[in-house]
């Protein structure tokens, strides 16, 4: 039953990325027009001030499966329902510091979105700061309830529960936006959404799995063993938040709600960009931590995280020689007039995060190998440079300057302390690695320069001919590689599900 838990609740993971990625690409320009760039900007502006509370879980819901694992396998029931008590006592705490928090910002709203506002920018501010912040408080609270049933290794519901999640809020936003109601509408839909998916999961957590909570006695000394394990993952939430929210905050504050949504389109692709990548080495984790586990050598890790990067090149270099070729014409398509510049800023962050996107296997290899440390000050020691950066760039360079800014940041760490870091400490051969990756560029090179022919080719402009230039791309890129870039092993994962199929029929 673990086995079928496991295998369906990976492919609900898969068809709910599909449904996010396909969504951003239908529905975020619906939005766009219904909302207007203004409100949209001024939408994402309050998202990226709001998402920074996100920051007072200090990444303890991911130390909750550690000692529910400890406890649980001895037998030590009374212990795992003390450890119950004791993550809803702290996510309580931590909710009503958020929902303080929120109250503090609405006093001071001008304070925190800055004075480029209009009077009724900021008085919608208030009303979509006050009902994320109610829906951010709620998350906290779901999220105990999350780490119990993951723990219980219930699969199927949690990422059912996810995949309708995802579905059910463009169908329910959508007629509201038709309405003229905004985007009240649309955070007023994700707290809706919240608040049922908590009561559901409360409902399952204590119904069907029968979990119960203990409050006496709070355990100080297991709370100061939970930062230390903690402490590493908090590191890493506020890198993220600085590389992909500080951005849009920065531009809302020293420019306006327009430059935030311009921003904002080009950061929208280059989360689609960041799940496409996941969902292809999330496949490996468990090899990697087996192979780790048992001791194997560093030249196996080698071999594995080359044979995963080749893969991840292949599929993540389609979609950023594609967007280089026609990125241009399709937001124009896509986002519509006014988001020139999104195309120009959308290059300035994919560009340089397909190397580590490429690499991100290594992640887990460091993990496995509990060598993350160092990646984490790092990468917070490059965050807190992102900022001065774009601060400079932004008053320079406006918008784009921004992105440069965070450009600059990825590859400074991303990619030249990672590979270094890689090869000298970690173990993995990195010119072995280069060398494998180098061995696409006479199939990358072709590819080019038939992408070039292509789009050069006289068809017009209009969304048919976009999708033709787009699909002759593809079959030359697919060609290119086919015969030029891509090994016998890598061929095998296309040919041998094909040959396993036509010998069913």
């Amino acid at each position: 039953m673990k086995i079928n838990q496991l295998k369906v609740g990976v492919l609900l993971s898969y068809l709910t990325m599909a449904v996010q990625i396909v969504t951003g690409m239908i529905y975020t320009p619906v939005m766009l027009r219904l909302l207007g760039q203004s409100e949209f900007g001024l939408y994402q502006l309050v998202s990226s001030v709001v998402s920074s509370l996100s920051l007072l879980s200090f990444g303890f819901g991911s130390c909750y499966m550690r000692f529910y694992s400890q406890y649980a396998t001895k037998g030590e029931t009374e212990k795992v329902a003390r450890l119950n008590g004791m993550f809803l006592i702290i996510f309580s705490v931590l909710s009503a510091v958020c929902l303080l928090c929120g109250l503090v910002m609405m006093k001071n709203i001008e304070l925190v979105l800055g004075s480029g506002l209009t009077e009724s920018e900021l008085k919608i501010g208030k009303i979509l700061l006050l009902i994320m912040v109610f829906s951010m408080a709620l998350t906290f609270m779901n999220s105990v309830f999350v780490s119990i049933v993951t723990a219980h290794e219930k699969f199927f519901f949690l990422r059912l529960v996810e995949f309708l999640r995802t579905l059910c809020s463009p169908f329910l936003t959508l007629p509201l936006l038709l309405m003229g109601l905004g985007s009240v509408s649309v955070v007023s839909v994700t707290l809706l959404l919240t608040i049922l998916a908590t009561g559901i999961n409360l409902w399952y957590t204590l119904q069907k799995l029968d979990v119960h909570f203990s409050f006496r006695k709070f355990d100080f000394k297991l709370l100061k063993e939970m930062w230390t394990f903690t402490f590493f993952v908090f590191f890493n939430l506020i890198v993220d938040q600085l590389n992909w929210n500080i951005d849009k905050f920065l531009l809302g504050r020293m420019l306006n709600t327009r430059a935030t949504a311009i921003y904002s389109v080009a950061a929208q692709l280059n989360s689609m960009f960041i799940w496409l990548s996941t969902a292809i080495s999330s496949v490996f984790i468990p090899k990697v931590n087996f192979l780790v586990a048992q001791n194997c050598d560093n030249l196996a890790l080698t071999k594995l995280f080359t044979k995963v990067g080749r893969i991840q090149f292949l599929v993540l270099w389609l979609v950023v020689s594609g967007f280089i070729l026609f990125g241009k014409e399709f937001i124009a398509i896509w986002a519509g007039p006014g988001y020139g510049l999104s195309f120009v800023i959308a290059l300035f962050l994919i560009i340089p995060i397909t190397i580590p996107l490429v690499q991100n296997l290594g992640i887990d290899i460091q993990r496995a190998k509990n060598m993350h440390k160092a990646r984490s000050v790092i990468y917070f020691l490059i965050a807190v440079c992102n900022i001065f950066l774009s601060i400079l760039l932004i008053f320079k360079y406006g918008t784009v300057g921004a992105a440069m800014g965070t450009a600059i940041s990825l590859i400074l760490g991303n990619v030249l302390f990672m590979n270094i870091y890689y090869h000298k400490k970690i173990g993995l051969n990195m010119l072995f690695f280069w060398k494998e990756i180098l061995a696409f560029f006479p199939a990358v090179l072709l590819a080019g320069i038939g992408g070039f022919v292509i789009q050069s080719l006289p068809l017009g402009h209009s969304i048919a001919f976009f999708l033709i230039r787009c699909v002759l791309y593809a079959l030359v890129y697919g060609a290119s590689m086919w015969f030029l870039g891509m090994k016998s092993d890598e061929k095998a994962l296309i040919l041998d599900p094909i040959h396993k199929l036509l010998q069913r029929r």
